[in-house]
């Protein structure tokens, strides 16, 4: 057990680099896309199932992958997984030609991901207690914000450079140097005794069991509903508020420039909001920034129109709202889940989490179709308030779970 602070800052920051150095093939099909539909001669409906395909290949993986951390060390299942994430690469960079292989590999990539993520987790908090845990959780959960960030801007500036295969060549590299890294510099993880493996392994009963642990799980899934919806947005939104300002006050930036800017603060608003339900209480947080990020989901489309600084600033506002609950919702769920069962914890939070993540963006597209189109500050208000819902209903939620308790 790590329990000396040196030991906790040391642990929690190798496994934080591993993650980060995992996902560096992460972004490279979404952010090599227009070069991708040109060369490929792809229509819009096979360009968008190759993405969608990743959140399919992390959906199916992730329970029997995280679930395997309880009966054999994280490490291990960890390893296999970047091995995943290397083929998927590889081939994408020496076999991929058109949409059937490219819907293989990014699959891969996909599945991959549900090897690394959780289990990573697993891996660090099996070694940290109180609040060394809680803050590892909120470091590491900010470390996919920052390994997705270099994704994009790596993948990007060697698919520009080199072409798209480069790009490619740099996600085999990483999730080979993150699998060596956690397997030499971790400690082995804790597993279930022969006695403790009494169930199948994925029968999540016991899990969804833990009345502590079902609210972390919902709202979970809520909290990416919201986050993903407006990710997978932001940018083409920014786009329609850039053709409504005035000629003598253009947008300073790109949209795609300003949608970067706001996405690299959410490390720091996680971090900044764990620290804050350290210091408050969990409960309490996790309800005011829900609660917060959603009446500001329900207002920001209906600004399209306003001058773009302070769309932007509203913009930052509102996501900053979002990241101020995902690592104490995160930290909550591992905190109230017996160590011997963490793992399956791990595989139903993400897969409920994730599930949402590919509903979302969805929903916001048929939203802003069926109430006036991608040219209507109306629909765009209408649509970011479908993603906003779930946080605008959260007092309810609190209110229920309080009188439940009495």
């Amino acid at each position: 057990m790590t329990t000396h602070s040196q030991s906790a800052v040391r642990l929690t920051l190798t496994v934080c680099l591993a993650e980060a150095l995992s996902m560096t093939g992460f972004a490279a099909f979404t952010t090599l896309l227009p070069q991708l539909q040109r060369e490929w001669s792809l229509s819009n409906s096979e360009a968008g199932a190759v993405g969608g395909i990743f959140y399919a290949g992390y959906m199916l993986a992730v329970p029997v992958l995280t679930s395997l951390t309880d009966r054999m060390d994280s490490r291990r299942v960890y390893l296999v997984a970047c091995l995943l994430s290397t083929a998927g690469a590889a081939g994408f960079a020496l076999f991929a030609q058109g949409f059937w292989s490219a819907l293989v590999f990014q699959f891969l990539i996909g599945a991959a991901l549900g090897g690394t993520y959780m289990p990573g987790l697993k891996a660090l908090t099996d070694h940290l207690e109180g609040k060394a845990q809680s803050r590892g959780t909120a470091f590491y959960t900010a470390s996919f914000g920052i390994g997705s960030t270099i994704s994009i801007l790596v993948c990007g500036k060697l698919g520009a450079v080199y072409g798209w295969q480069a790009a490619f060549a740099f996600g085999i590299a990483g999730p080979l140097l993150a699998g060596l890294l956690m397997n030499a510099a971790v400690p082995r993880g804790r597993v279930r005794s022969a006695a403790q493996q009494h169930t199948a392994l994925l029968d999540f009963r016991p899990v969804l069991r833990n009345r502590k642990t079902v609210p972390y799980i919902i709202g979970y899934a809520a909290h990416n509903y919201e986050l993903f919806g407006s990710r997978s947005w932001m940018v083409a939104f920014l786009v329609f508020c850039a053709g409504l300002q005035s000629t003598d006050a253009p947008m300073a930036l790109s949209a795609a420039t300003l949608a970067a800017m706001i996405n690299l603060m959410g490390p720091v608003f996680s971090v900044s909001g764990n620290e804050l339900a350290i210091r408050f209480g969990r409960q309490p947080v996790i309800f005011f920034f829900m609660t917060l990020s959603g009446v500001l989901a329900c207002i920001v489309g209906f600004m399209a129109a306003l001058p773009w600084y302070v769309v932007v600033a509203l913009m930052a506002f509102h996501y900053a709202a979002m990241l101020g609950d995902s690592a104490a919702l995160t930290a909550g769920a591992v905190a109230s889940t017996p160590p011997e069962m963490r793992g399956a914890m791990m595989g139903v939070y993400s897969l409920l989490g994730f599930s949402t993540a590919f509903l979302a963006p969805l929903v916001f597209g048929v939203v802003l179709d069926i109430t006036g189109g991608n040219q209507s500050v109306g629909a765009w208000g209408l649509a970011f308030a479908s993603i906003g819902i779930f946080g605008v209903l959260s007092p309810l939620a609190r209110w229920l779970a309080l009188r439940r308790s009495v």
